[in-house]
């Protein structure tokens, strides 16, 4: 139970808050006020977590930091909030934060969390302008970044430099005022593996390490999801506060499990490997005889050599046998899912012998890493290096470490497919697969937990003083067991709905009787030509939301120059610079249609008159293509159960509820939601998936 003089802390602030900034007190906001505040207040609380459902205009984001900040301070933890997305973290950062500290009497410090990447690391910054542009260290992802374009740098880097020695920059590479690309981040950034912390000759100017300095001192942390989850597969403690010490709360909770099954994936790119482990071996030789004329041991470095050498020709001997395993066509893209996550057992043999020589690289190599450091501290200047033919031993060592980095992650890889369940055997709840993108050397393979519950649950769950979890759709059919599925929560925890306050009988829900359905998909398209210029020729703010492009597209091409609207489509602009022309057609009093893709079913504030006529293509049932969503109907169909009604159902269910909240925004919202999908009336799910829905006036057929 909570004291009652942090009860009264919490009600004094909400009071102070709602008086100074004119809101009205709603209930709602209330009830998950005290919801956060009794999950999160009790330190003996066996399961110390609140799971709100938040409907839109609840003011959740007031009731999460008025209830969980004085008890965090109470408490002695960081309060870390975290988003799915920048926007929010903003938000949260620029507006609602300095809210609460002006108007609520509440006194906290709060500040951003990002991970290295976002930072410049000094370090390659210097030794790439000192080296005419040459990647001074092997990349640890080479896959992940394209070369095009490093030439053109220099100039950039060079005004890097001087923003750096004048002050007018802190090395945050978000605050740059040009775009960068990808290749360019390459050139100047480290992530956790290859960064050499404590020992760099630029620790004291460094950006990342300053920042995290800044952690330490602070109340409050705003972060993503990514940069939590990324911290707890590192152990947790590593970027962010130790879980232990830390009070959660996830908004945009419900994209909480897809992004944990994204970070502890499991991953092998062939074309990466290779080329990281070619430049591994040129560096080894490169640097053999002035490391041995420093004293290390002069076998290590043969040894390692061929060791790298003969994993090279046994990555090129499996990427060959992944592709003969791939379909033979010509697709862009091809893939191959293992059912049951069976590995055949010719591959579960060549898995095997990987692990074998990645665990022994992993050995030497952590033996390397150790001699540099010793090498190191022991007094060894760049100068005396330089003089013996090496490179910078600060370059050497974060080399070392990233080798390290690699052979950790490729043995985690070859394990999952060395110890997978072989043909007959009972899955073992993960999914396997492998695909290619047009050429031998894009062959790559994955393996995931089809699940990531037990995943979260370990990692974070168990492990937090404590977490809230909120968004405005968590439920699906009017429960929480998706959520609860995926997500690994106990059952111990608070689950709580909170309706929202915005009466839904000011729109109207209408399934207009139709010709086609989507599983005629030539049909369905050349109706939804026919009738959409009539049926938004009235409504000047106009959000159209499909799930397939190659429909949207087919749309557009037919009806965009008959349409009395202005025209903005997803992908052709930037998705601010689309809401901000959208908001100026609509304030100059002119007629604006956005046509947007599934990303567009949340996120999308338009109130007033910038929307009054939402139309959804066709349900949004997900695309079955996905390698885990297809092991997990392929799990519950082993287990005698119907994936359909399970899965498919229930999150079609959700993303219309998130697509049917772009209208009403506000109290004084009205409008439209148009379903072009008579599935909903004719099929047997339909019901459950209507009674899901808000109880808008309802035109069905």
């Amino acid at each position: 139970m909570i004291d009652e003089g942090l009860q009264a802390e919490i009600r004094a602030a909400y009071q102070e808050l709602t008086d100074s900034l004119n809101l009205v007190p709603r209930w709602g906001q209330r009830q998950m006020i005290a919801e956060v505040a009794n999950a999160l207040a009790d330190p003996e609380a066996e399961t110390p977590i609140a799971v709100v459902e938040a409907g839109t205009g609840t003011g959740k984001t007031i009731a999460y930091l008025v209830s969980a900040l004085p008890v965090a301070r109470a408490r002695g933890k960081k309060l870390v909030l975290a988003s799915a997305t920048v926007a929010l973290q903003e938000q949260l950062l620029f507006r609602d934060l300095p809210d609460v500290m002006r108007h609520s009497g509440l006194t906290f410090d709060a500040v951003l969390a990002k991970g290295r990447g976002r930072y410049v690391c000094l370090l390659k910054l210097d030794h790439q302008l000192s080296d005419q542009g040459a990647d001074p260290l092997i990349p640890l992802y080479p896959d992940e970044f394209p070369g095009a374009g490093e030439e053109l740098a220099g100039p950039i880097l060079e005004e890097m430099i001087q923003a750096l020695g004048d002050g007018s920059w802190d090395g945050d590479l978000d605050a740059w005022p040009e775009q960068l690309s990808p290749s360019v981040r390459r050139l100047i950034t480290t992530d956790q593996s290859q960064c050499t912390g404590r020992r760099c000759p630029h620790i004291a100017q460094c950006s990342f390490f300053r920042a995290r300095e800044g952690l330490e001192e602070a109340d409050v942390i705003v972060t993503n999801h990514d940069l939590v989850l990324s911290d707890l597969r590192l152990g947790g403690g590593v970027i962010l506060p130790a879980p232990e010490d830390s009070l959660y709360v996830f908004d945009e909770g419900h994209q909480l499990p897809a992004k944990c099954l994204n970070q502890f994936a499991l991953r092998f790119y062939s074309g990466g490997t290779l080329q990281g482990l070619r430049d591994s071996e040129r560096w080894l030789v490169a640097s053999a005889e002035a490391w041995v004329a420093q004293g290390l041991d002069e076998r290590l470095i043969p040894a390692m050599t061929l060791l790298v050498g003969d994993l090279i020709q046994r990555s090129e001997d499996i990427a060959e046998q992944l592709w003969q395993l791939l379909p033979d066509d010509d697709f862009e893209r091809a893939e191959h899912r293992f059912p049951h996550g069976r590995i055949p057992a010719d591959l579960r043999e060549q898995a095997a012998g990987l692990v074998a020589q990645w665990d022994q690289l992993n050995r030497e190599a952590t033996r390397l890493e150790a001699a540099l450091e010793n090498s190191q501290t022991s007094g060894s200047s760049s100068a005396d290096s330089a003089i013996a033919g090496a490179a910078d031993p600060d370059l050497n060592l974060a080399n070392a470490q990233g080798l390290v980095a690699r052979a950790e992650q490729q043995l985690a890889v070859w394990r999952a497919f060395a110890d997978a369940p072989g043909e007959g055997d009972p899955g073992d709840g993960w999914a396997r697969w492998c695909q290619h993108r047009g050429t031998p050397q894009t062959v790559e393979c994955q393996a995931s937990p089809i699940l990531p519950g037990e995943l979260l649950h370990e990692a974070l769950w168990q492990r937090a003083a404590g977490a809230v979890i909120t968004s405005a759709t968590l439920s699906a059919l009017g429960t929480f067991e998706r959520f609860r599925e995926r997500s690994g929560v106990p059952d111990g925890a608070r689950w709580k709905q909170v309706a929202s306050p915005f009466d839904p009988r000011r729109a109207t829900f209408c399934v207009p009787q139709m010709a086609s359905e989507p599983g005629n998909p030539e049909a369905h398209t050349r109706e939804l030509i026919d009738r959409l210029p009539g049926l938004i020729a009235d409504d000047a703010g106009v959000l159209l939301l499909f799930t397939s492009r190659r429909q949207m597209e087919s749309v557009l091409e037919q009806i965009e120059q008959v349409l009395t609207h202005h025209v903005l489509v997803q992908d052709r602009m930037s998705k601010a610079r689309l809401l901000d022309q959208h908001r100026r057609h609509i304030d100059a009093g002119e007629a604006s249609a956005i046509f947007g893709l599934a990303s567009f079913f949340e996120g999308i504030d338009l109130p007033g008159e910038y929307c009054r006529h939402v139309v959804i293509a066709k349900l949004p049932f997900a695309v079955p293509d996905d390698p885990i969503a297809a092991a997990h109907s392929e799990l519950l169909e082993a287990q005698g159960r119907d994936p359909f009604m399970e899965i498919s159902v229930p999150d079609a269910a959700q993303k219309l509820v998130q697509a049917s909240g772009r209208l009403l925004r506000t109290e004084e919202d009205e409008g439209r939601v148009t379903l072009l999908d008579t599935r909903l009336l004719s099929r047997r799910y339909g019901r459950s998936i209507l009674d899901s829905l808000p109880a808008f006036n309802m035109e069905l057929g």
